[in-house]
């Protein structure tokens, strides 16, 4: 079991990963880097192991799958996950690493946005995708988390052993993001500047794709993390849309006796029925999630026992 093991998704990062590798193992000499390769084509490998890094590989396309291998396959008291495309400095880890060994942080946010990220990136649609992710997530699910999409942090053992990676791409930022609040694990933020890609590298993120992807991920989220809630809102939606269209029929009903719109009546019965179906599904919905955050509490209390019999038996 490593004491701290640096984590690099690699896709085609040969102008920057050498480079990557080495500022992390001066910045932390004691930590084991490895670097994931997931199907470049550039050398990337190579170069990484050449550097010095445990280079291992993913066949499945997608960063989501490289960090799902990742976090399967390697065990550590802390785990240091940063991008292979130097736009992140080495030196905030330490920083990071310390809040994981000595504050007992379950993930250390690394944060551009306070930073020089929006002096640095130069792509507008990048700069407001930020910002409304940002908002989006602490707006629904009532946190104040700084940076949501850094692919820069830190990780205990027990946030790494308990995390369920489902997304596949770039939505998987966000997906850790929402799963420490959920999972009300402990997070802490550290400042950290961030440097644009080097002349010749370029960023595999799809600025239209990957938002839309991010959007309906934390939508998803959303409606499994709180169901109650999303389904409240589909029925208060559903029964307002009912309310309304009802109105001119009752109107006309009251004045003549008529019911000239009788399909207009029957949709908004139907409607209405579909107001209460998800009314009452949230609540089904809510009370499975309860039982889920129990057997969740209990996960991680055997996930930390685990870690402390290996720490332990460390050596042995």
């Amino acid at each position: 079991m490593d004491r701290i093991a640096v984590l690099i998704p690699c896709y085609n990062e040969a102008k920057t990963i050498g480079k990557v590798v080495a500022d992390f193992k001066a910045t932390l000499p004691e930590a084991i880097v490895y670097v994931y390769d997931n199907n470049s084509s550039d050398g990337s490998d190579r170069i990484a192991q050449d550097a010095g890094a445990v280079v291992c590989y993913e066949y499945q396309q997608g960063k989501g799958n490289v960090i799902r291998r990742m976090f399967a396959e390697i065990y550590a008291d802390c785990y240091i996950l940063v991008d292979g495309d130097d736009t992140y400095p080495a030196e905030n880890a330490r920083q990071m690493a310390e809040c994981v060994f000595k504050h007992r942080a379950d993930m250390v946010v690394g944060d551009r946005l306070s930073s020089t990220y929006f002096e640095e990136n130069k792509r507008l649609f990048h700069n407001f995708g930020n910002y409304f992710v940002r908002w989006g997530i602490n707006f629904l699910f009532k946190k104040d988390i700084k940076d949501i999409m850094t692919g820069y942090r830190a990780f205990s053992y027990r946030f790494v052993k308990t995390f369920p990676v489902l997304s596949q791409g770039f939505e998987i930022e966000t997906e850790m993001s929402i799963h420490a609040i959920d999972k009300n694990m402990y997070t802490e933020n550290v400042i950290c500047e961030y440097r644009n890609r080097p002349d010749g590298s370029m960023s595999k993120l799809n600025t239209y794709a990957d938002g839309m992807k991010v959007i309906l991920t934390i939508l998803r989220l959303f409606r499994t993390y709180r169901p109650m809630k999303f389904f409240s809102i589909v029925a208060a939606v559903l029964a307002v849309s009912a309310v309304i269209f009802f109105i001119p029929v009752l109107k006309i009903y009251i004045t003549t006796g008529l019911v000239p719109k009788l399909p207009t009546l029957i949709i908004c019965g139907f409607v209405m029925l579909s107001a209460l179906y998800s009314f009452f599904a949230g609540i089904v919905l809510q009370t499975i999630y309860q039982k889920n955050r129990q057997d969740f509490e209990m996960e991680l209390y055997h996930v930390t026992k685990e870690q402390m019999y290996m720490i332990q038996n460390k050596g042995i």
